[in-house]
């Protein structure tokens, strides 16, 4: 059983002045994890001017880095003290360089605008084209003459020529398109009010001209295409001005990203720290085998005296969770978080949920074809899965593991003698296999819960809990009696006590546990009781889709293949190729998305709170990279 890391909770008493320096060297350290003091302690806080100064700068800097589309790495350099004057400076600095590039970026904008404003026009005029009229006679009223353009169905313009012409009006067509006509109506306007309906019934759709759309739509449209060039060259230009800026100051945002690394510590505690006159405090928490070496690495860097103080956490203190694992476990520690931090003291299943959650990938889809796509595709796409390689390296590898012991491959069974069994040779050994892995795991997170319970001193739970130990020895008993009547038809006395002692002490517990009246504490203890059983055999049986999912892999392989025999040579690889991709697409996605059900529902609900803070200590972040 691992157990967690020990943390100290750690006072530091300084000088005003050697502050900033205190606050280098913790995070130089990178494992002091500072807590905010209670709000009677100290009354001054010393370093919130200089931490509004380093945030104000910090944002300046980033709007202006994110301009550019290459990466620079930082050249590492001797820790410094900043000086507040000094940040005063680059504030100021960064503040004009922002401002000139600020207005070039809302230029950018607005020409960006005016683009898109050039392109909607243009694509209106693109239909007018065939129109030799000049378009500023839709936007004056006419005193004698109702003139309108719009779009008809190819297979109403006679009937509607026919029905306007009663009225006098005349249809002119100018361009027609995927059976729709482009078309004028005109006519005289005493007759306007009469053919609105005529139009509606046939499907007109009229065509609107914006009103700075004047003269002929040939000649507007060369005007539209002389501005967007003209559009196209000055954005062209304040990119360059952008582009040419960043590389005259490149040297010195190099320089403001190192100053602002060094001055973040003591910024990051602009709430921590607390001071009254010439004496400055602050406290945090430290994984105990780090002390002596923080108070040795801080006597070191100080020029003054220093007091540490140090201690275990007092009852009610709940200190930060210090996960520390191997880079290969960060995506599984990624979805631990996903459902939440450990607290300090609980058992942290990030190497219980690996383990479990690979075996399972495996065991619900074995295959050794698609087991080797699944973890070459993690290994040759590391960089593009933002840390997850290894989760989906590790998931492949099972795949093809168990894929051997099926003795599948690609969906193919008779490639391979299988090592173990193949799946749908024997269902009910499958199903007996999964029911015997989820009576294991849930054994184990049931006393993985007593365990928590223990570490929290919170015995009388870890004893006589549904969850706890009573909760445990009610479950063997129920697969005792279960596997003794199944199996001999028996079902006595010792079963029937294996069963209802430890029952009995879990009613015990919750009834003293909940001190209502009688009436409503009955109904509480029996609702909670028949959620107790119901989630020890719901949860067993939860398991059976371990088997059939292993099932449905070879199912569908089957049905691939009959399909694909179905055909000649062509469509017979054809199925067999587009069948995999299929199955490793939505199946192995499925499979994905059931085990890490199975993790959390059956798994961490019954033993993870989730409920701790993480351990994030001051850190420099002198590997910083910049975008130039």
């Amino acid at each position: 059983m691992m157990k967690p890391t020990p943390m100290q909770r750690v006072t530091l008493h300084v000088l005003v002045e050697e502050a900033p320096a205190t606050a280098l060297a913790l995070a130089e350290c990178g494992v002091f994890d500072p807590e905010r003091l209670p709000e009677q302690a100290l009354p001054d806080f010393p370093a919130e001017r200089y931490g509004s100064l380093v945030k104000s700068a910090q944002a300046r800097l980033d709007k202006i880095l994110s301009q550019y589309d290459t990466v620079i790495t930082l050249p590492a350099v001797a820790l410094r003290l900043i000086p507040e004057e000094e940040l005063i400076r680059l504030n100021d600095w960064l503040s004009a360089l922002w401002s000139q590039q600020s207005e070039w970026l809302e230029a950018l904008r607005r020409l960006a605008d005016e683009e898109r404003t050039v392109d909607q026009v243009m694509m209106t005029i693109i239909g007018l084209l065939d129109l030799e009229i000049d378009l500023k006679r839709f936007h004056q009223p006419q005193r004698f003459l109702d003139l309108r353009v719009g779009t008809l169905p190819a297979g109403n313009v006679q009937r509607l020529r026919e029905a306007l012409g009663l009225a006098g009006y005349t249809l002119s067509p100018f361009l027609e398109s995927d059976g729709t006509v482009h078309l004028i109506v005109a006519g005289p306007v005493s007759a306007e009010t009469n053919i609105d309906d005529v139009l509606h019934a046939a499907g007109w759709q009229p065509l609107h001209i914006p009103p700075e759309l004047s003269g002929y739509p040939d000649k507007i449209r060369l005007d539209l295409l002389t501005r967007r060039h003209a559009i196209y060259d000055e954005k062209k230009a304040l990119r360059e001005k952008i582009a040419q800026s960043l590389r005259d100051h490149r040297s010195r945002l190099c320089e403001a990203v190192q100053t602002l690394t060094m001055a973040t510590p003591y910024a990051e505690l602009r709430e921590a720290l607390r001071s009254r006159g010439e004496l400055a405090v602050l406290t945090g928490w430290v994984p105990k085998p780090e002390v002596p070496k923080l108070e040795s690495r801080l006597r070191a860097r100080l020029s003054t005296p220093l007091v540490l103080t140090a201690r275990n956490p007092l009852l009610g203190e709940i200190p930060p969770s210090f996960m520390q694992h191997h880079r290969l476990l960060r995506p599984f520690v990624t979805l631990v978080k996903n459902y939440g931090v450990p607290r300090y003291g609980e058992f942290d299943p990030t190497l219980f949920f690996a383990f479990t959650y690979v075996a399972m990938f495996g065991i619900m889809y074995g295959d050794v074809g698609h087991g080797a796509v699944i973890a070459a595709a993690g290994l040759f796409f590391r960089h593009r899965l933002r840390g997850f390689g290894p989760f989906v390296t590790a998931a492949g590898m099972a795949s093809l593991a168990f894929g051997f012991l099926y003795g599948s491959v690609f969906g193919f069974e008779g490639w391979l003698r299988p090592l173990w069994i193949a799946p749908l040779s024997d269902p009910n050994r499958m199903l007996m296999v999964a029911l015997y892995w989820g009576i294991a795991f849930i054994l184990l997170t049931t006393l993985l819960t007593v365990y928590n319970r223990i570490n929290e001193k919170r015995i009388l739970e870890a004893l006589c809990d549904g969850k706890g130990l009573a909760g445990l020895l009610f479950y063997l008993g129920l697969l005792y009696g279960g596997w003794r009547w199944f199996s001999e038809g028996r079902f006595g006395a010792v079963e029937a006590s294996g069963i209802g002692l430890p029952l009995g002490i879990v009613l015990a517990y919750r009834w003293r546990e909940n001190p209502v009246p009688f009436g409503e504490r009955l109904l509480v203890v029996t609702i909670e009781s028949f959620e107790t059983i119901m989630a020890y055999l719901s949860g067993t049986f939860s398991f059976l889709r371990v088997a059939a999912f292993s099932l449905n892999h070879v199912a569908l392989a089957v049905a691939v293949l009959a399909l694909a025999k179905m055909m000649d040579t062509a469509g017979h690889w054809t199925t067999v190729v587009f069948g995999n991709v299929f199955s490793l697409v939505l199946e192995g996605g499925i499979v994905t998305i059931q085990v890490l059900r199975l993790e959390y529902y059956e798994g961490f609900s019954r033993f993870f709170q989730g409920d701790g803070r993480e351990f994030r200590p001051l850190i420099l972040y002198a590997d910083r990279e910049v975008e130039g």
